[in-house]
Parts: C-alpha cells; structure tokens; sequence
C-alpha cells in the first residue's frame, strides 16, 4: 500500500437540470444547475460511492488543488485521498455544492430567468430535505442507484441522516459527525443574530445588493463572527488567544487590543471578502428548519423507522454547538429501531470545527468505519 497522499489537481463539474424541482417549501425552481467534484472510480458493479455533504460554508471541493491556485485545498483533504481513511483507491467520492450557495450552483447570484437579473432576495427557501432530493438527481445522472456511505459533518451530518429517511433503499452507509437531528434554541438563536447583523446592513438593499453594486460586508463580517466564536471551545480559545495583549498593555480605545479580537476581526473580513450574504441567510435558515421529527409529534424513534442504514455517530467531548449528549440521543433513537449504529465520543479540544482537523482518534475511527464497508 502506497503512503497517504492527494487527489491531486481536480476539476469542478456542472450538471444541469431542466425538470422543475418543486421545493419543500412550495416554491418551484424552474431548473438548475449543480456544481460537483469526483475523486477515484466507480466501480464497474457502481456500488463504491461515498457522498461527502458539506457544512454551512463548505463546497463541492473536498479534496485536492485545482491547477491555478496551487493553494486551494479542499476542506476535507485531510480525511480524502488514496491512502487516507475515505480512500479514493477504494471509494468514487463525490462533493456538490448545494442548491442556493455561492459556488457555482444555481443561487442567489445566479440569474433568476423570469426576470433576467440576478434572483437575490427572491430565490426560494431551500431545506436539507431540498438539497437531498437535488443531490438524489445528480446520482441518477452519474448512475449511481445506492451509494456505499454518505457522510457530513454539522450541517453535512444532516444532510446524511435526511438521506437514510428519504431513500432508504439508496444508502447502506451513514456518517454523522458532530451533528444533530434538530437545532436547539440557543443555536436557532445564534443563527438569527447573524441574520439580523446581514438583514440590518444598510448595504443589503432587501437582498438585490447585487444590482447596487455593494455587498453587505458589515453584515457578513459581523454574522461569521458570531458564528465562529461558537465553532472553537473555550479551552481552545484560551489556549491559543488568552488575554493577550497586541501592545501588551490597554490602550483605552475601540480598535485592537485583545489578540481574540484580531483573530475574529481578520475572519470576518477573510469571510464577508468571498462569500454571498444570500447563501448565509438561506443556509442558516436551513439549520433551523431540519426536524425530521417534527411531522411525528417530537417523537424522533418514530421519525427514524424509516431508516435502513448502519451509522456511525460521532461526537467531539468540547463541542459546544452540538454536544455529545445531542449525538447521543440521536444514536438511542437509532438503536430504538432495532439499527447498527457505531458510536465514538472524541476527546479533542478544538469544539466543534474538530470535524475539519488532524485529530488521530477521529482519523482512525473514520479509517476502521470505512474499511468495514465492502464494495
């Protein structure tokens, strides 16, 4: 066997759609387009492909560089590639970029045809149900009947646990990582004031900040912060930032003086200076609304009887957004349905962006997970 290494050089993907997909909210999209990326082969038997779902920010590009920006690296490269635990020599592995995001697929920026101008404000709600249903037609065009495993992590481990519901017979494999089945209120909470911070911004213009010109940067800035003080854990936060001082010593104004501050400052300008405020309004929106126990009266055991699928449920002991005992109570509604369900609570001190890191425990339990899927 080889030493772990890259898919290499990749090359985004398009697939468009010209059947109309009717959306969960009521709202019809006329036609649309996924942008996606594959890794490996698939198989002659084609029963060797591995879904990748992506998080809130997150795209198709899991994996690799592409061969004008030798340094961007798919945000899941560390887990994907020949030799690594999602390995391409065995597995056909494909990222798509969701309905509504700002990668390429059909979204906010993306031309609205009724009216020849980009559709803002004005394109539809979209929910992981949505976005699994679109995923479900790419499949059918890439024939791929049943995937082996279908994998995410936070709002990708959704997306996941939506697919052993809606194509049960399409899935053999689920892996949820630091995820829930449905937001507590405190994370609803978190998302609305980052909505409120893009919403108030007096460059937002109801949306069509694309026909002004202008993008609501403040906003943006403001609603990544907040998010990504809830993506670290305390202990990670004060180990790496503390209380230091940039001049070493208070300056008595608003600028700069704690490194914590530098540190949220320069994400949120990294943040709002790429990514669509639209897509981080309707994605956020898509976090509250998942509660596939929600049509059973809370009752999630009776939501998941659906599901035919063997999971994997993983937890980080620091995540804050989606603890343990959320992972936990999502792995008893499982077992409650008579499903094989394979647990791992790991201890890594990064909260809840642990899903993205080098952790070694997480790593090897992903590894023995995947090289327990024949194909």
């Amino acid at each position: 066997m080889s030493e772990p290494g890259s898919v290499g050089v990749v090359t985004p993907q398009r697939a468009h759609f010209p059947e109309p997909l009717v959306l969960k909210s009521g709202a019809v999209l006329p036609s649309y387009d996924l942008v996606y990326e594959t890794y490996g082969e698939l198989n002659a038997a084609r029963d060797n492909a591995v879904l990748v779902c992506h998080a809130l920010s997150g795209s198709h590009h899991v994996a690799g560089t592409y061969a004008d920006r030798p340094k961007s690296l798919g945000w899941w490269d560390n887990l994907v590639g020949p030799g690594k635990p999602l390995d391409t020599r065995k597995f056909f592995v494909i990222g798509v970029n969701n309905l509504g995001g700002c990668y390429g697929s059909t979204g906010p920026v993306s031309e609205n045809p009724a009216t020849g101008k980009p559709w803002g404000a004005d394109f539809p709600f979209v929910t992981v149900e949505d976005w699994v249903v679109a995923q479900a037609r790419l499949a059918d065009q890439l024939g791929i009947a049943c995937f082996a495993a279908v994998i995410g992590g936070s709002l990708g481990g959704m997306q996941a646990l939506e697919w052993t519901l809606r194509y049960p017979d399409r899935v053999r494999y689920a892996g949820i990582i630091a995820a829930a089945s449905k937001l507590t209120a405190q994370n609803i909470a978190f998302n609305e004031v980052a909505r409120q911070a893009i919403l108030s911004d007096p460059d937002f213009h109801g949306g069509h900040y694309y026909e002004h010109g202008v993008v609501p940067t403040r906003g943006l800035r403001l609603a990544r912060m907040v998010g990504h003080i809830t993506y670290l854990s305390d202990d990670s936060m004060a180990e790496k930032f503390g209380r230091k001082l940039r001049h070493g010593e208070h300056m008595y104004h608003w600028d700069v003086e704690f490194e914590i501050e530098s540190y949220l400052r320069y994400q949120g300008d990294k943040f709002a200076g790429f990514f669509d405020a639209n897509t981080y309004l309707l994605a956020t929106k898509a976090l509250d609304y998942f509660d596939p126990a929600f049509d059973f009266d809370g009752d999630l055991p009776a939501a998941l009887a659906r599901a035919k699928a063997d999971f994997l449920v993983a937890s980080f002991t620091t995540d804050w957004r989606f603890s343990p005992a959320r992972s936990r109570e999502l792995m008893h509604a499982l077992m409650r349905n008579g499903l094989k369900v394979s647990y791992a609570e790991i201890d890594c001190p990064a909260g809840h962006d642990s899903f993205l890191l080098d952790d070694p425990q997480y790593h090897a339990v992903l590894r023995a997970w995947f090289d327990g899927i024949e194909v």
